[in-house]
C-alpha cells in the first residue's frame, strides 16, 4: 500500500487551535518518495459506505442486461454522468437481516445488519447485541495511519435508547457501524461540527479558544492559517500552488456553506405524525445537509484525515416527508405500498432524490486528481439499503452500488448478478483485502466475492 510514503507527502496548515490538511502535494516529497509516487500502489486506498432506509421500488432499480453498456433505470439516472465508475450488484443477501425467529422488526435489523452481517439480539433495554461492522474491522487495522480511524457522519438524529422497531432498540435503527458486538458508533449530524473536527487541532482550550474567536467575529479558518499558507506556498511547484489554492477555494465555500445553512435553519421535521424542531446547526434543506455531508467526506479522503467513512442519509424506517419533491406523505408509510401505483410513482422520487446525492458525491470525488488518476478511482463508495422491497421487507437481491476504482482492483461500469444468497459479507471481506486490512470472516461471510476485477 506505500502507506507511509504517502503520508508523508501531506501537510498541513496551522493555527491557533487549527490544523488544516492538505490534498497530495508531490513538490513537498522527497526525491526518493517523489520516485515512488509515480506508482498507483503508493496511493491510499478509502471505502465509504451509504445506508438508505426503507428498500427501494425494485423495478424501477435493478438493470435488465448484465455486464457492461447496462440502460440505467429510472431510479439510476442521475449516474449517468458518472456510470463507468458505478457497478450494480444484484443477488446479494442479509440472512441476519430476516427474522429467523424474532419476528416483526425489519427495519431495525435492516440498519444493524448492514455492515454487520450479524443478527441482533431483539431487545430495547441495555443488553443490545449485534457485530463488529465493516467499518471499523478496516478502522481497528489502518486507524493508526490517519488522524482519525473512522468518519461516521448521518443526517438525522438518533437515539441509544428506547423501543423503534417492534421490541428493538432505537440503537439498531440509528447506527450502521459497530465497534464492537454492543458498542455502536455514534454518528454527527451537525455539518458545523463535523467541519470543525476535521480542522481542529492542538491543545483543547486553543480548538476552543479559536472556534469562540471565529463564530463571533465570523472569520473563516483560513483566515487562522494565513501565515502558515503564504510560507508554504514558497516551497510549492507551480502545479501544486494551483491545487492547494483550488482545495482552500473548496474549503471557504463549504464554510459558507455551512454557515448559510445554520442561520437560516428555522424548520420542524415532522416524523410519525410528531413535528420536532430542527437541532440547532443541522440545514433545513435536507438536500444540502445531505450534500454537506457529503463534502465532509469528499474533505476527509482528500486530506488523508481518514480513509474509512460512513454516512446514513436517513435512520431505519424514517418516515421524513420530502415536500420538496412534491410528496408530503412519510417515508415508511409509503414504503408500505401495498402495490398502489400512486405510492410507486411517490417512492421512485424519493429513490432518484437519493440516488442523485450519490451522484454528487462521486462527481465531487472525481474532480480532484490524485497520482495518475483521481480520488474516485482510489475510492471504494458502497451504497445502499438492508432491505429490498419496503413492503415486503425482504432481504435478499438487496439493492447495493459498488462504486470507485479501488486503486485498479475494482473494474466499475457493469451489472453484475450474483447466485440468489450470496451473502453481503463476502463484498465486504473483499473490500478490506483491497483497503490492505484482510480479515479471515465477518457476519455470515462465506469467502471473497467474485468477479469484482475483469
Amino acid at each position: 500500500m506505500g502507506s507511509t510514503s504517502a503520508f508523508s507527502r501531506r501537510a498541513a496548515l496551522r493555527g491557533l487551535g487549527l490544523s488544516l490538511g492538505l490534498p497530495l502535494l508531490p513538490s513537498l516529497a522527497t526525491k526518493s518518495v517523489r520516485a515512488a509516487s509515480a506508482e498507483t500502489s503508493n496511493i491510499p486506498r478509502r471505502m465509504a459506505f451509504i445506508f438508505v432506509p426503507n428498500g427501494v421500488h425494485v423495478p424501477d432499480w435493478t438493470p435488465q442486461q448484465t455486464g457492461f453498456g447496462y440502460e440505467l433505470p429510472f431510479t439510476l439516472q442521475p449516474l449517468a454522468g458518472v456510470r463507468e465508475s458505478v457497478s450494480v450488484l444484484s443477488g446479494l443477501t442479509h440472512d441476519r437481516g430476516r427474522a429467523n425467529g424474532d419476528g416483526a422488526g425489519d427495519h431495525a435489523r435492516s440498519a444493524s445488519v448492514f455492515l454487520t452481517g450479524s443478527q441482533p439480539r431483539k431487545t430495547d433495554g441495555a443488553n443490545i447485541r449485534s457485530g463488529i461492522s465493516v467499518d471499523q474491522i478496516g478502522a481497528q487495522k489502518l486507524g493508526h495511519l490517519t488522524r482519525f480511524p473512522s468518519l461516521e457522519l448521518g443526517c438525522e438524529r438518533g437515539q441509544g435508547a428506547g423501543n423503534c422497531d417492534s421490541g428493538y432498540s432505537c440503537a439498531y435503527s440509528s447506527n450502521i457501524s459497530w465497534a464492537s458486538s454492543s458498542m455502536p458508533v455514534g454518528k454527527e449530524v451537525d455539518p458545523r461540527l463535523a467541519f470543525e473536527r476535521l480542522f481542529a487541532g492542538g491543545k483543547k482550550s486553543d480548538v476552543d479558544a479559536s472556534q469562540g474567536q471565529r463564530l463571533a467575529l465570523r472569520r473563516s479558518i483560513l483566515d487562522y492559517v494565513a501565515d502558515d499558507a503564504k510560507t508554504l506556498q514558497t516551497k510549492l511547484s507551480g502545479n501544486d500552488q494551483r491545487k492547494m489554492d483550488e482545495y482552500l477555494t473548496s474549503v471557504r465555500e463549504i464554510e459558507r456553506r455551512v454557515e448559510r445553512s445554520r442561520l437560516s435553519n428555522d424548520a420542524v421535521l415532522p416524523n410519525h405524525g410528531i413535528e420536532y424542531p430542527v437541532p440547532q446547526g443541522v440545514p433545513s434543506d435536507y438536500a444540502e445537509h445531505m450534500r454537506l455531508m457529503c463534502d465532509m467526506v469528499v474533505l476527509a479522503f482528500q486530506t488523508d484525515s481518514t480513509r474509512i467513512a460512513t454516512l446514513m442519509f436517513a435512520n431505519a424506517g424514517s418516515n421524513r416527508p420530502y415536500k420538496n419533491l412534491d410528496v408530503p406523505d412519510g417515508h415508511h408509510e409509503l414504503s408500505h405500498h401495498g402495490g398502489d401505483a400512486r405510492k410507486h410513482a411517490k417512492i421512485r422520487k424519493i429513490n432518484q432524490f437519493h440516488i442523485a446525492q450519490l451522484a454528487y458525491l462521486l462527481q465531487r470525488l472525481r474532480s480532484i486528481p490524485e497520482g495518475d488518476g483521481t480520488l474516485l478511482d482510489h475510492s471504494m463508495i458502497c451504497y445502499g439499503s438492508g432491505l429490498s422491497d419496503g413492503d415486503r421487507h425482504n432481504h435478499d437481491n438487496l439493492p447495493l452500488l459498488l462504486c470507485g476504482g479501488g486503486g485498479g482492483e475494482i473494474t466499475s461500469g457493469r451489472h453484475i448478478r450474483y447466485e440468489g444468497e450470496t451473502p453481503v459479507c463476502n463484498l465486504f471481506l473483499s473490500m478490506l483485502d483491497i483497503m490492505g486490512a484482510p480479515t479471515d470472516w465477518m457476519g455470515d461471510s462465506t469467502g471473497r466475492l467474485s468477479g469484482l476485477k475483469v
